[in-house]
């Protein structure tokens, strides 16, 4: 029964984050890590997750090291990061009507509320904490940038 439960708590925590990551491809939020969180936790179940992880891991790691390869970058993704925090915040305790200027529906200004403005906030300190991590990495310790496996090994 003990293990019985626990695949299935591998097998929903590890879709839910393939998913998310997938998601987060193209809306804010660290894709890449959700996706290969997923197939880590997939990994213990099943060999395919475990064969598709190191390909995203190398991307994910070659990803890093580019967006710290030079102070505009740097600066760049520090600035969005900071940004996509403050937007949360006021996304948390902005006005609850929209202003003057907003000519859409009412309906769509802040959609999502305090929830939303919490995943931006969460969102940007990832980032952060990713740009930390990658300048560390590559700039201070100057690891070597993980490369690609060719399609003949």
């Amino acid at each position: 029964m003990r293990d019985r439960v626990r695949r299935w708590v591998l097998e929903v925590v590890g879709w839910m984050l393939v998913v998310a990551g997938v998601a987060a491809l193209v809306l804010p939020g660290p894709g890449l890590l959700m996706l290969a969180g997923g197939l880590v936790v997939l990994s213990q179940e099943y060999e395919w997750a475990e064969r598709r992880l190191e390909p995203i891991k190398v991307r994910a790691l070659r990803g890093a090291a580019e967006g710290v390869e030079n102070w505009v970058r740097i600066t760049m993704s520090v600035t969005l990061a900071l940004g996509l925090i403050a937007c949360g915040v006021y996304w948390i305790w902005g006005p609850e009507e929209p202003p003057s200027w907003w000519t859409l529906s009412d309906a769509l200004w802040l959609p999502g509320g305090a929830a939303t403005g919490v995943t931006q906030i969460a969102s940007g300190l990832i980032a952060l904490g990713l740009i930390v991590y990658s300048y560390r990495r590559f700039r201070v310790r100057r690891e070597p940038v993980p490369e690609l496996a060719s399609d003949g090994d």
